[in-house]
């Protein structure tokens, strides 16, 4: 058995990833401030004897000092607002968690030897120029605008684990996830494809924001978990960037007709203005993942909807007993 941290543990990946490592039999030490993460999330974890919960900030430093993370031996740093409706609304905490959070959880990893895995984004690519991204492509971003606490914090937390893992030998693997949703995705989440199911579901209009030709992977949660714990696992991840993503690529108009579709329903399908910096396509390279990891998505984007669907439906009906 082993002790891992997981920080964000009550968010949307958070939750799933501590769910899946109690389930293996290792003991769970999970952190969130649940300015974004649900107890709700992890509640049925609460009584477990593998898993412990603590109501911190991954960017404070009075929890570090606690003696039962003495015995911790991996870390995955998930902590972070994900959506742009709650990173645009809390930019400085956004920019914190993922800068001096990440640099604590670093310094963590020195102490006890642990293992740490960060959980980067596609986002560090910008609106990309390069098209597929590759994990070498240094991206286009722009740091004067409403997305820069998310991606720029994100590319400066990537700098500290590139300086601890050089000048202090700390294991560090950074995972550049892309668009990932589940049932887990909470409703109110703002990200495009529970927006669309959510609308969907209660017979609203489907909103895209710009023409709809803009594009986006969409990994399934069960991939993308699978591939954080291959990371942790494989010691050819060892100081490295991967991409973690499905390069099964959408275009966003593609993708309602897709939720109507396996609905049942026929919405009708608005369009708004695209959001500032708003990305215009976005594709993976996961050649490096397939090579190191022996990882690629299995869940296509048909099944995962219906999966995904089928669990909003079934909430939406409890809510109106």
């Amino acid at each position: 058995m082993k002790t891992i941290l997981i920080t964000g543990a009550a968010g949307f990946l958070g939750s799933h990833l501590t769910k899946d490592l109690i389930s293996e039999g290792h003991r769970v030490i999970g952190v969130d401030n649940l300015s974004t993460g649900k107890m709700s999330n992890i509640e049925g974890l609460l009584k477990n004897d593998n898993f412990v919960f603590i109501q911190e900030n991954a960017s404070s430093e009075e929890w570090l000092l606690l003696n039962s993370l003495s015995d911790v031996r991996e870390i995955y740093h998930l902590a972070s607002p994900a959506s742009p409706k709650y990173y645009q609304s809390a930019p400085l905490e956004t920019i914190a968690i993922n800068t001096i959070g990440t640099m604590h959880m670093l310094e963590l990893a020195r102490r006890t030897g642990a293992k740490m895995l960060f959980t980067s984004t596609s986002e560090a690519y910008g609106d990309p120029d390069v098209h597929p991204q590759p994990e070498h492509y240094r991206g286009n971003v722009n740091t004067w605008g409403p997305r820069a606490c998310y991606d720029e914090a994100k590319r400066l937390g990537e700098v500290f684990c590139y300086e601890y893992f050089h000048k202090f030998q700390v294991d560090v693997r950074v995972a550049r996830i892309f668009n990932t949703y589940s049932a887990g995705l909470r409703s109110d989440d703002g990200r495009v494809i529970s927006n669309f199911v959510e609308q969907a579901l209660t017979g609203k209009d489907l909103t895209v924001y710009g023409n709809g030709m803009q594009t986006r992977s969409f990994c399934y949660a069960d991939d993308t978990i699978r591939g954080l714990k291959l990371m942790m696992e494989k010691e050819s991840a060892s100081g490295e960037i991967i991409n973690i993503g499905n390069p099964t690529e959408y275009t966003i108009l593609e993708l309602a007709e897709r939720v109507n579709q396996i609905t049942g329903g026929n919405c009708r399908i608005t369009f708004h203005p695209l959001p500032v910096d708003d990305p215009k396509q976005r594709r993976p390279i996961i050649d490096k993942a397939k090579n190191l990891l022996g990882w690629e998505p299995v869940i296509n984007l048909d099944e995962g909807l219906r999966r995904m669907i089928q669990v909003y439906r079934s909430a939406n009906r409890e809510e109106d007993r």
